[in-house]
């Protein structure tokens, strides 16, 4: 239950940035269709708002995009350049530069629902802390394995790929990585997909 107004606007600056984060699943769909250019869009739009960021913290507001950064800023990103974008945008581009389909879309699609479902569970239900989930909640890294669990089966239909990469994704979830974990994530579990799909006879 939610106790406080602090609580909840958290929670409100918690969903936008996730609604952002499921943008990110529409990445194996569009590289199915044109990989080349999938990559050079994410590249675009990871450049670009980098440049619209720096201006930002510069004084110079850029319409729409100065007012959805703000409002998905987190207390300790005020005043800073918020890299979540940033690390987003790469973790969904490394993922199409190092893997080849399915590992690629499987590791893509736990970034986009593992992380976010992860994070919307353990802000809104999360009250189980044991210490080796570093601060995170057992209710989020259910979450972040259940999500990933189900996209990898979408994608596989191997359920020991599917174990593998929603233990990987919880893990990885888990580190006190900050916005680094929308790299951990897909670079470790693309890569244990990746092995498990080599050694499967």
């Amino acid at each position: 239950m939610i106790r406080s107004g602090l609580e909840l606007n958290e929670v409100k600056t918690e969903i936008i940035r996730k609604y952002i984060h499921f943008f990110i699943a529409l990445s194996p769909s569009m590289a199915s269709v044109n990989r080349p250019f999938t990559v050079l869009l994410l590249m675009i739009g990871i450049l670009g708002y980098t440049y619209m960021e720096t201006l930002r913290l510069s004084g110079i507001r850029i319409p729409l995009i100065s007012s959805l950064t703000a409002m998905a800023s987190r207390p300790r990103d005020m005043g800073h350049f918020v890299m979540g974008p940033v690390t987003l945008g790469l973790g969904a581009l490394l993922a199409l530069l190092l893997y080849p389909s399915p590992a690629a879309s499987i590791a893509i699609y736990a970034l986009a629902f593992g992380d976010s479902f992860a994070s919307l569970v353990g802000k809104i239900f999360g009250r189980i802390r044991p210490s080796f989930l570093c601060g995170k909640s057992l209710e989020g890294s259910l979450a972040c394995f259940t999500a990933v669990f189900i996209s990898a089966w979408q994608v596989s239909r191997s359920f020991h790929i599917s174990l593998i990469a929603a233990f990987t994704a919880a893990a990885a979830e888990a580190l006190p990585l900050e916005d680094y974990d929308n790299l951990a994530i897909p670079m470790s579990v693309g890569l244990a997909v990746q092995f498990a799909m080599f050694y499967t006879p």
